[in-house]
């Protein structure tokens, strides 16, 4: 028989209300757990016999299990290989960043280091865009609402989290059920993170758009756009043919008034695809009427499953220009971090890893520190 993730909020309120125990003692459970993975349900004390009887029978501390870890060259970026219940892997992402070397209001910040986790919603995922090495996977399965959240449990072993993306393997929109559930928990004792420090990321699954306000207000949303024109789009995403860009754009335009918050705007920058002036300039034109920062993503290598190209520096710097001058977009440029151990954006995709390590580590600022 498989065991439940104790994480799985739903499945553990729904046998603890028929089982007459109070759901009181689901946070405490959460927190023992989350501060000693490998416990025996023994080991929590203080709860009624029913509980002890009910846990032995129906769930495990953790289902899943940290298979390897791999820490890139500048020690900024750990790659977490993760193994679940079932023998699949997936993949999280564990990055550094320094509060203090980004300024607001034009002073520079206060605080220190603080970690970024990138979390998997899914064993591969189906939306096959072509610059992605997950896509490559195609879709195996989803993962349970505890699966998501033990991928943080994880990680909290190895570095304080701050901020919790849904940018790893996966649509977290076509897992959507799952995802809302393990936010819940994330924003719950004994994590107690704050929605506005939890982003979810999509291709663009406009019907799932539609309902996450309702469902988390006050989440953060990007959207993996990646071009301004939609036949451009579904060259390099065939999954936007099922959610066309004016669409997309109407969806994000309910969004954004319902939701009164902005909306991030992923885009990968692909040399002589999506790159030059006149598709700033479209853009530009597209989000002008948004309240939006726009991330410009350098393109990583994902070996020979992929011939495009990552565009040059100054290519990059111009476009930002074209959208920060003629249009006064907000517009970022993502520092690059863990491609030499395969964990930077696109680069997911499960490979027995080889470990690495360095020192001279140099602490980078996050895009939620800069001041624009």
């Amino acid at each position: 028989m498989a065991y439940r993730s104790v994480f799985d909020a739903g499945e553990i309120t729904s046998e603890f209300d028929k089982a007459g125990i109070s759901s009181h003692f689901i946070p405490c459970i959460w927190k023992w757990v989350a501060r000693n993975p490998s416990c025996e349900w023994s080991d929590i004390p203080s709860l009624p016999s029913a509980a002890y009887s009910l846990l032995n029978s129906k769930f495990k501390p953790l289902t899943s299990t940290l298979h390897s870890r791999v820490d890139s060259s500048d020690q900024v970026t750990t790659k977490l290989l993760i193994k679940l219940q079932n023998e699949a892997f997936v993949e999280a992402v564990i990055m550094t960043y320094d509060t203090r070397l980004g300024k607001y209001c034009g002073k520079p910040r206060p605080g220190g280091p603080r970690s970024t986790l990138c979390v998997s919603s899914q064993v591969g995922c189906k939306m096959g865009c072509k610059f992605c090495a997950t896509g490559s996977m195609g879709f195996k399965s989803h993962l349970s609402s505890g699966e998501i959240v033990e991928q943080l449990v994880h990680a909290s072993h190895i570095s304080s989290v701050r901020n919790v993306v849904f940018m790893g393997m996966g649509e977290p929109l076509n897992n959507y059920t799952a995802v809302v559930e393990a936010i819940r928990v994330m924003t719950r004792s004994p994590f107690q993170l704050s929605l506005k420090r939890i982003t979810v990321s999509t291709v663009g699954v406009t019907h799932a758009i539609s309902k996450l306000h309702n469902d988390l207000p006050g989440v953060n949303l990007a959207v993996s756009l990646h071009a301004p024109v939609q036949d451009i789009r579904c060259q390099i995403m065939p999954a936007a043919r099922a959610f066309p860009l004016e669409r997309l754009m109407d969806t994000l335009q309910v969004y954004q008034k319902n939701s009164k918050q902005k909306i991030f705007i992923e885009y990968i920058m692909l040399n002589g695809v999506n790159d030059e002036d006149q598709h700033a300039h479209q853009l530009g034109k597209l989000l002008e009427t948004f309240d939006v920062v726009v991330n410009l993503i350098p393109f990583n290598p994902i070996g020979s499953i992929s011939h495009f190209r990552s565009s040059s520096d100054i290519k990059v710097s111009t476009f930002q220009k074209v959208l920060r001058g003629t249009y006064n977009i907000r517009t970022t440029v993502r520092k690059q971090m863990g491609q030499d151990i395969s964990g930077a954006c696109g680069q997911l995709v499960v490979n027995l890893p080889n470990k690495r390590s360095s020192v001279n580590a140099e602490l980078l600022t996050d895009i939620e520190d800069i001041h624009l």
